[in-house]
Order: structure tokens, then sequence, then C-alpha cells
């Protein structure tokens, strides 16, 4: 299923934390630093073997990225742009400077199959389910794949910008007590839309809701909420003009479910390419 991973380029890793935590520390680490060097990466897990394809003209699937048990790693229609920050855990718009096929929507997709080796602590994960984000060392791995087929070489900045806190609100709280704590966390629109229409919440933590929010916001949203477990919530748009700015609804929507969203600045984390190439089937 391909050849070995081995490294090549030139990076600055970013140590991963679990994809939905949207703690202050992923939008703020330090000052701008340069792309560290291939030996500084020697002990960069790899994957013990991987193949990478382009999806072409019949790939129906986008950035369809599934992790089984055993550290097996099965990606279909995968941009590039997302590749990174599934690898770097961070955000589309803490991305610059990829070139177009590389865009996480418009972009040329690809095919990924790859396994963890056998001393590998991602051997013995058992995800819950297949969509749940990558563990630390999948992460690392995927990052080194990255190098390695796509000659990625980066460096980090960190840049002022706006962000948002989201904190308890002064009203009364409308989240309930999850109606199936099996089911997978998601915050999604009520009819399966971009929140145009209102925003569901099931078994979603607040971390959960913060890093979803930052997501549809496109600026970092820190959880200071102090709430702890996940909970079920929903507000409905009863507003015809439903095509409105889609911060100024959500800042609505947290009011109307007892949170704040208060805009804020603070350091925001930039992943800077410096380099990448499209991939050579294997």
């Amino acid at each position: 299923m391909g050849r070995k991973m081995k490294h090549t380029g030139s990076i600055c890793l970013l140590a991963a934390s679990v994809w939905f935590v949207c703690a202050a520390s992923a939008f703020a680490q330090g000052n701008s630093a340069p792309a560290e060097t291939q030996d500084s990466l020697a002990n960069l897990p790899q994957f013990e073997a991987a193949s990478v394809r382009p999806s072409g003209p019949n790939g129906r699937e986008l950035n369809g990225f599934r992790i089984y048990a055993g550290g097996r790693i099965i990606a279909k229609g995968c941009r590039l742009q997302y590749l990174v920050m599934l690898a770097l855990n961070v955000e589309h718009f803490q991305i610059e400077g990829l070139p177009d096929w590389a865009s996480y929507v418009t972009g040329e997709g690809f095919d990924i199959q790859a396994v963890a080796p056998e001393n590998s602590q991602s051997i013995h994960a058992q995800p819950a389910f297949s969509i749940d984000p990558p563990g630390d060392e999948e992460r690392q791995m995927l990052l080194a794949l990255l190098i390695d087929r796509f000659h990625l070489q980066f460096h980090r900045e960190s840049r002022e910008g706006q962000i948002y806190l989201l904190e308890r609100g002064k009203g009364k709280l409308s989240l309930q007590p999850p109606s199936d704590k099996t089911r997978y966390p998601w915050v999604h629109g009520i009819s399966g839309g971009w929140f145009r229409d209102g925003i569901r919440g099931e078994n979603t933590s607040m971390p959960q809701l913060a890093q979803r929010l930052s997501w549809r916001i496109e600026r970092p949203v820190i959880d200071q909420t102090g709430l702890t477990g996940s909970f079920d919530f929903e507000y409905r748009n009863n507003d015809e003009n439903n095509d409105a700015d889609i911060t100024g609804f959500l800042l609505t929507a947290m009011k109307e479910i007892g949170l704040e969203l208060k805009s804020s600045k603070g350091p925001i984390e930039t992943i800077v390419i410096d380099h990448v190439e499209q991939p050579s089937p294997n």
C-alpha cells in the first residue's frame, strides 16, 4: 500500500490537541518562528505504509477523513488544506499561502490509505466513531506524510487580531442534559444547513461549541463559560431575512440560549505555507 514513510522537507511542528478543544493556547503560540530543520524532526512518528492518489473526476466525497481501530486511516476526496488543518489542529482561516489547487473547498481531492506501525500508540486506538478527530500521534504521522508526499514546508506566526470569547450570559441558560449521551457530538443548522434557519447542538460540550462557532465565524472563539459536560440546545431563526450576516445571527443565537460571544483582541496563530507540491500517485 505505497512505500514506507521517510522524512523530507522543513517544518515547524505544532503539538496537536483534541480536534474539538479550542482553548486559548490553540490560537496563541507566541511570536513568529522560523521553520525547523529536518534534523529537528528525526523522531516524528510515521505511518508504517501509506498511499496517496488523486481522487479523480468521479470522486464525489469532500474531505471525508475517517479513523479506525488499530491506527488505520482512510481519506476520500480530502483537499490539502483540510489535511493541514487536521495535522496541525487549526482552522482554515489560520492557513495562508496555499495554491488554488489545495483549497479545502474548491481544490483537488486526494484519497489516502495509511496504517500505523505495530510499535505505535495508535495501534491500540479504538475510536467510538470513525469520524472522530485523529489522536495526537495520528496527527503527527499525517504531518510526516504531508512533508514526504507534498514536500510541505511552512512556519508559524503569531498575529494580533479579532477573537471572540464564549462566556456565560446574564440570562437563563437554555441548555438541556443530552437526550442521548452516546450520540456523536455535533452543532449544525436546524435543517442541516449552515445555521441560516437556526442552530442546534446535540450532546455538545462548550469547547466543541466554541470550535464550531470559530469555523463558522472564521475567527478564534475561546471557551470561557466554565460549563462542563455536554448539552442539547436549539435556537430557531424566525427572521425572514435569514441571509443576514452570520456573525450577527450567532451573537443573537448565543444570547437566546444564555451564552454570550464577546469580541476581543488576541494573538492568532497563522500557518504560513512556504512550499508545497502536488504529489505523484503512489
